[in-house]
C-alpha cells in the first residue's frame, strides 16, 4: 500500500509520529509537506490539493491530512473530482468513513486529538474494508454530483 501523507504548519509533530507509525507497519508513504524549508507556514489547502491530486490521480493507494482541527484541510481535498475525504476525530468515525464512504482519504486535527489516538484513528480506517452493497448505491451518488454537478433523479 502507497499513502500520500501532508499536513499544514500546525502539525508537523503529528505527521512525523504518523509517517512512524505506518511505516512501522509497512506502508510506504510519501511526505506532500509542508517541509522546514516552507519557513514554518504553509497553507492548508495547498497541502490538501496537492495530496488529493496525488491520491485521485491513482499514484497513492489513500492519503492522510492533519492540520488545526483537519476541517480546513478537508475541504480543500474534497475539491478535487474523485476524493471523499472525511474528518475523524475517534477509530469509530473513520471505520465507518471506509465501510459505508469508501473514504480515500482521511483528515485528522492535531489540535483536537492526541498523537496516540490519531493513530488509532488511522489504524481502525485502513483495517476497514468498504462493505458495498447499499453504500455502492450511495457512493455513486455522490461520484454523480463530482462528475456533473447535480443529481440526475433529484428527489
Amino acid at each position: 500500500m502507497k499513502i500520500a501523507i501532508g499536513s499544514d504548519h500546525a502539525a508537523p509533530e503529528m505527521k512525523a509520529q504518523l509517517i512512524a507509525h505506518l511505516q512501522a507497519r509497512g506502508i510506504e508513504i510519501t511526505d506532500m509537506g509542508a517541509f522546514p524549508q516552507d519557513e514554518g507556514k504553509y497553507e492548508y489547502p495547498v497541502i490538501g490539493y496537492r495530496t488529493a491530486k496525488a491520491v485521485a490521480s491513482g499514484q497513492f493507494d489513500a492519503g492522510v491530512l492533519v492540520c488545526g482541527t483537519g476541517v480546513g484541510i478537508s475541504l480543500a481535498a474534497n475539491k478535487v473530482k474523485g476524493i471523499r475525504a472525511c474528518v475523524c476525530s475517534e477509530p469509530y468515525t473513520a471505520r465507518l468513513s471506509k465501510e459505508h464512504n469508501n473514504a480515500n482519504i482521511i483528515a485528522i486535527g492535531a489540535r483536537v486529538v492526541g498523537a496516540e489516538m490519531a493513530k488509532a484513528i488511522v489504524d481502525a480506517w485502513l483495517d476497514a474494508e468498504f462493505m458495498g452493497g447499499r453504500h455502492a448505491r450511495r457512493v455513486d451518488l455522490i461520484n454523480e454530483i463530482d462528475a456533473t454537478g447535480g443529481l440526475s433523479n433529484e428527489s
